[in-house]
């Protein structure tokens, strides 16, 4: 079996980034890129910060007044509200750069994805390092935006990598490498150990990713189940299976809104999301789509996410099919809600386009 060689490519504080190459003015200051909320002042959260920021103890998912507690010495702070529809255009014109590169190209969401170039690069580390070079070069040079790289056999290694040496590294892995590079990590770097499961391993007195070979396949299966047990034993030895999968960005249509007040009470919760659906379904109808998925989306009181999707046996366009079933999503996602809600959404993906009529508009 030919080793595969796999890129994947992550941009560094991509929103904040973004924001740079419009006003480069801002590369020397503090710069936070935020979710305002609509009950105006400093209501929201922090979507991303730059590393001048992240100094100061900033990050993702903070509440805006208390990032800016923390940059209070800093009088040139620079606080933004996000600019979806640049930052996506941003991300487009990446990712045209690395699609061309790549044999092939999975898309994961506006700043990262994974290429196989296996055959690009003629089955040889060095040349993948090199093309992995000329992406970099040809992302900065066009678009002003620096990513970092991860190259190794698989993409769990990769995606390990290009965290490594962030912002703008560049990291290879060849196969015979892999384990004197995992064998020093913290256990947190693999994707998906968050701080509970890290924490129980501690208690284990397992801190590296060496300690956390001596786990044979029964002990972690019993601590964490069948399929986390088995995820996290093949992780620890580098193992992953899964291709790179061709995937384009997929379009799906959202709407979210900050509620007058923190909630978690179903009929004033329903009330706003029938108004979500409405407005969701204003652009269906404007684009002439039918969508298969729908999801509600929350943002709850102590910053975290939650969400609930289902898929439909056929795709639709129906304003009552919309309703209806975001409207059951609301009922089984309130059925264990402990913490109020601040932010409610609404979203439909799995898009088709409407055939056979081509006025159906008319029909609404």
């Amino acid at each position: 079996m030919e080793t595969r060689i796999v890129f994947h490519i992550d941009f560094d504080y991509f929103y904040a980034q973004c924001e740079e190459t419009r006003s480069p003015e801002l590369k020397s200051k503090p710069v936070c890129v935020c979710v305002f909320s609509d009950r105006g002042g400093d209501s929201g959260a922090i979507a991303t910060a730059n590393y001048t920021a992240r100094k100061y103890g900033v990050k993702s998912g903070i509440p805006i007044a208390f990032a800016k507690r923390k940059l209070e010495e800093r009088k040139d702070a620079v606080f933004l509200p996000v600019d979806f529809e640049f930052y996506s255009e941003m991300s487009e014109k990446a990712m045209g750069i690395m699609r061309d590169a790549a044999d092939i190209f999975e898309y994961v969401g506006r700043d990262e994805a994974y290429l196989d170039v296996t055959h690009r690069a003629g089955m040889d580390f060095g040349n993948a390092s090199h093309l992995a070079q000329q992406i970099k070069n040809t992302i900065r040079d066009k678009i002003k935006l620096s990513c970092s790289i991860g190259i190794s056999s698989n993409k769990l290694i990769s995606k390990i990598a290009s965290d490594f040496q962030k912002p703008d590294g560049l990291t290879v892995v060849p196969p015979d490498k892999k384990e004197a590079f995992l064998d020093q990590l913290k256990i947190r770097k693999i994707p998906g150990i968050g701080k509970k499961t890290e924490e129980m391993f501690l208690e284990m007195g397992i801190e590296t990713i060496q300690d956390l070979k001596k786990l044979d396949i029964f002990t972690l299966n019993k601590e964490f189940g069948r399929k986390s047990g088995t995820f996290i034993y093949n992780s620890a030895r580098g193992i992953d299976e899964e291709p790179v999968k061709k995937r384009e960005e997929s379009i799906q249509y959202s709407k979210i809104t900050t509620l007058k007040k923190d909630s978690k009470d179903y009929q004033f919760l329903s009330e706003n999301i029938s108004e979500l659906c409405q407005e969701v379904y204003e652009v269906i109808k404007k684009n002439n789509k039918m969508f298969k998925s729908i999801g509600i989306h929350f943002v709850q009181s102590d910053m975290s996410n939650k969400s609930k999707s289902r898929m439909l046996r056929n795709p639709t366009n129906s304003i009552d099919d919309l309703q209806k079933n975001a409207g059951q999503l609301l009922k089984e996602a309130l059925e264990s809600q402990t913490i109020t809600i601040r932010r409610v959404g609404v979203k439909v993906s799995e898009l088709s386009e409407i055939q056979g009529q081509s006025d159906i508009t008319s029909f609404f």
